[in-house]
């Protein structure tokens, strides 16, 4: 027992899982007995499981596949443009630039918003641009810290192999970093997933989760409102886990 108390021990898979496995029998537990009786503050695992079959009956896989389908062409074309600020960061006349673009991370989501609604009309599209402009700003950011975090001996090293500027930062910042990009992919993906139900649940003309979370929320269901958070939660996990494969499986070296 002391084992799994001791700081930096390392212990076996099996120890492991039964750890987790512990985790979520006391977290069960206390769910059970936290709403077994008749005043309770959160929903019961039976109104939780009521929800699900409502979401269901409402179209759930529906709805879900708009939101995915928000997720996947918002996160490609904020990457596009990312890239575009972030390659371009090592020329002087256009890295002014590059760097304006990471300050607009400091500026309010609402106030974003409502900018964009006075240009764009149409609510998936609303949507799109939304969510386009606010992930560019956070990878642009992250895309231009891999950069300086590239040690000057790979630059030196590429200059002895008379690679001339245009090719150091084709060989060196954008094929030599793919892998990294990737991975900050998966670590925005997870902020597109939690900030794509609160741009759904702004405009809701076009449905999706953050429609249902809405709807949940209105009626006060709040059976509806957890199974929601659960599948959200699952799905943005199963994102996380299929990015981190794909990585590790394409980049053999990262795992290194």
């Amino acid at each position: 027992m002391m084992k799994f108390l001791t700081p930096f021990e390392s212990i076996s898979k099996s120890k492991k899982t039964m750890i987790l496995l512990g985790w979520v029998a006391l977290l069960l537990l206390f769910w059970f007995v936290g709403t077994s009786s008749v005043k309770h503050l959160f929903p019961s695992p039976q109104q939780v499981l009521q929800g699900f079959g409502d979401l269901y009956n409402e179209g759930l896989v529906v709805h879900i596949f708009n939101s995915l389908q928000l997720c996947f062409l918002s996160i490609f074309m904020a990457v596009v443009i990312s890239m575009l600020f972030a390659y371009t960061w090592p020329i002087p006349l256009l890295k002014p630039v590059s760097e304006f673009v990471t300050k607009f991370r400091f500026l309010p989501f609402t106030g974003l918003s409502f900018y964009i609604t006075l240009v764009v009309h149409e609510a998936r599209n609303m949507q799109i641009w939304i969510m386009v402009i606010f992930l560019t700003t956070f990878l642009t950011t992250s895309l231009i810290a891999i950069i300086k975090d590239i040690p000057q001996e790979e630059f030196d090293h590429a200059k002895t192999l008379k690679c001339s500027r245009f090719e150091i930062l084709w060989q060196v910042i954008i094929l030599g970093r793919i892998d990294y990009v990737i991975d900050v992919i998966r670590q925005n993906l997870a902020i597109t997933w939690m900030m794509l139900v609160t741009v759904e649940s702004i405009v809701v003309a076009s449905g999706g989760l953050g429609f249902l979370i809405k709807n949940s929320d209105k009626f006060m269901n709040h059976g509806r409102i957890i199974a929601l958070q659960i599948i959200i939660l699952l799905i943005g996990l199963t994102l996380d886990w299929a990015i981190n494969f794909l990585r590790k499986a394409v980049f053999r070296y990262s795992k290194i």
